[in-house]
């Protein structure tokens, strides 16, 4: 695992430092360079949550990743740059389904001046940290809300032409071995989203592409344009054209795929 190689991999150029400039730039480089996706769960490959793995992944063979990948490099990257990083254990959509969200989502605290929020691994809504307090704030094409829950969390809350969506965490290292479990179900369970739809996402600027199976969208702050994938060279283009994923393998997806958009929209749409 050499730092250089993974600066070389996010675009990175600038000085190596342990300060708030240095951790804005890396963070802001890897959110543009790195793809969120969920490729290798849709292609039945094992994910494991540590940082070699995910280090060989995203650097060595130019991979993107879901949030125990892209924090989890990441937090390997500024430790080595001499930052006091510590890994956060958050529950996505624990505001509606409860505690036992926690643990599906990897993000991390920096402690400079003051605690900094980091989250390099949540689809490219936040560009850059954060202090750690309450704050609403325009990260264009998101709207960012981080407030106190009443019973002692942190809620980031993302908004997309006014639709939210948030996780919660506390501000303590993280249980691991609660990471591990959650990591194994999230890519075998029948009902996690990540097993029955393929995602990739990336955050360019004040651009957000996602492709969520067939359907590639573009959100901008005045709104979104979406294209319907006709066929498996369109989905290889457009992760290609869009997401820097030279994949041909994941042609072999594009008949589940295909189903599942059928099942969710039914054939008429998916044929409109």
């Amino acid at each position: 695992m050499d730092l250089r190689a993974y600066l070389d991999r996010i675009r990175y150029t600038g000085e190596v430092r342990a300060d708030l400039a240095t951790l804005r730039a890396v963070h802001r480089a890897h959110q543009y360079a790195v793809p969120f996706e969920n490729l290798d769960v849709q292609l039945r490959r094992p994910l494991i949550t540590a940082e070699e793995a995910a280090y060989d992944k995203i650097v060595r063979r130019r991979r993107g990743g879901w949030c125990y990948e892209m924090n989890g490099v990441m937090s390997w990257a500024l430790r080595e740059m001499g930052f006091d990083v510590t890994r956060l254990s958050a529950g996505v959509m624990r505001e509606s389904v409860g505690d036992a969200q926690l643990g599906n989502h990897l993000c991390l605290l920096v402690r400079l001046d003051r605690p900094y929020f980091v989250d390099v691994g949540f689809g490219g809504s936040l560009s850059e940290p954060v202090p750690l307090r309450v704050s609403t704030f325009e990260d264009h094409p998101y709207r960012i809300d981080l407030t106190e829950t009443l019973d002692g969390y942190w809620r980031f809350t993302e908004f997309a032409l006014g639709e939210p969506f948030s996780f919660d965490f506390r501000a303590v290292a993280a249980d691991e071995a609660l990471f591990a479990a959650k990591c194994s179900f999230l890519q075998s369970d029948a009902g996690s989203p990540f097993v029955q739809n393929l995602v990739v996402q990336r955050r360019t600027a004040n651009t957000h592409y996602s492709l969520r199976g067939r359907v590639l969208t573009t959100l901008r702050s005045t709104g979104q344009q979406k294209k319907l994938l006709a066929t498996s060279d369109e989905l290889l283009a457009a992760l290609r054209e869009r997401f820097d994923l030279d994949m041909p393998e994941a042609a072999s997806l594009w008949p589940a795929v295909c189903a599942r958009h059928d099942a969710l929209f039914g054939k008429a749409a998916a044929q409109s």
